[in-house]
């Protein structure tokens, strides 16, 4: 790839995150291609779909999640592996603003290398909640979808809260609170600043 493409790839990518993170996946791709700086066309060429975009956009993140998650499968402390997913993905989901919807999203791609993809998450998710169970560590009647609820949960409280760091680690550590079959009742990390008057549903309200 030469060096002016290489460069209008870096800018797409960036531009792509920050649109994303403010307005979702669904804005215009006419959107990106302005707030990088490139043609439509240039864009398209590089990535022909929405999908490979957004996937492209978060790469490094997804990357992420997949190294995690087979660290967690094989360490020796099963409850320590599954802790360790559910903190890196809720703060990569705190951190870039985009990506919590990118991750939470059912892209329509269902090419062979995501269908293989997918597979080998799941199968790989599936060994180490049966790892925690069967360690006495993660409750008997947990369920994979269990994990995607909270991770639902979480994408909207860091859209809410984009900045409150504190409220995303005290419901992580509630989360996992709960998810464990024999609660330990850890101290919580501290509260966020959040008061009952400024609550983003209710300003919304008072607009109205």
């Amino acid at each position: 790839m030469r060096v002016d493409a290489r460069r209008n790839r870096r800018r797409i990518l960036v531009a792509a995150r920050e649109v994303f993170a403010e307005h979702g996946i669904d804005a215009p791709m006419a959107t990106v291609a302005r707030r990088a700086g490139v043609g439509v066309a240039t864009l398209y060429r590089r990535f022909p779909t929405r999908n490979d975009l957004v996937h492209a956009a978060f790469e490094d993140q997804v990357r992420a999640c997949r190294q995690v998650l087979a660290e967690a499968v094989t360490d020796p402390d099963p409850w320590h592996g599954f802790r360790r997913l559910v903190e890196t993905v809720c703060r990569l989901q705190r951190e870039e603003r985009g990506f919590p919807a990118a991750f939470v999203a059912a892209f329509p791609d269902r090419s062979r290398d995501r269908v293989r993809e997918y597979a080998e998450a799941e199968r790989q998710l599936m060994t180490l909640i049966r790892r925690a169970q069967g360690a006495g560590a993660l409750r008997p009647d947990f369920h994979p979808s269990d994990l995607g609820v909270a991770l639902l949960a979480h994408c909207g409280m860091v859209t809410a809260l984009p900045d409150d760091a504190a409220a995303s680690r005290r419901l992580v550590a509630y989360f996992l609170e709960a998810f464990r079959a024999r609660p330990a009742r850890a101290t919580l990390p501290p509260p966020s600043a959040l008061r009952l008057d400024s609550f983003p549903m209710a300003a919304d309200g008072g607009r109205g």
